[in-house]
């Protein structure tokens, strides 16, 4: 998908400075918009700067809103960024539909991170010995 960018925002792209890790779509009756991207300032902008955590619209066919916002709603899916990248000069966000971990899911990963930690601080201790 296209983005809407001011100048700012896409100089600090091009320099690599943007967050995508807490952002996602949310559908509004205008359009796309990402929300909770960060896009460092440009530090050469001066006053002209732009908001960082600000909205960006998404530039989508009609028929993929409808689609993409469908599924949001029926299915409990979301709609998240997975990178930003640049073609022909012009910035693009690559999307994708994910679903949220259940409770048990989560209990078991804090499970096998708890079990790992376990390991490497006993390996880390009778390396020290």
């Amino acid at each position: 998908a296209g983005l809407v960018l001011h100048g700012t925002e896409v100089k600090a792209l091009r320099e690599g400075k943007a967050n995508i890790r807490d952002a996602y779509v949310d559908f509004k009756p205008g359009g796309a918009w990402l929300v909770n991207a960060h896009i460092a300032q440009y530090l050469p902008g001066g006053p002209w700067n732009h908001e960082p955590l600000g909205s960006r619209k998404l530039l989508l066919h009609k028929r993929e809103i409808d689609k993409l916002s469908g599924r949001t709603e029926s299915k409990g899916l979301t709609v998240i960024p997975t990178k930003i990248y640049f073609r022909n000069g012009i910035a693009k966000v690559e999307i994708a539909l994910a679903q949220g971990k259940k409770s048990w899911d989560r209990r078991q990963d804090e499970r096998t991170k708890e079990a790992r930690r376990e390991v490497e601080q006993s390996m880390y201790r009778n390396r020290r010995r």
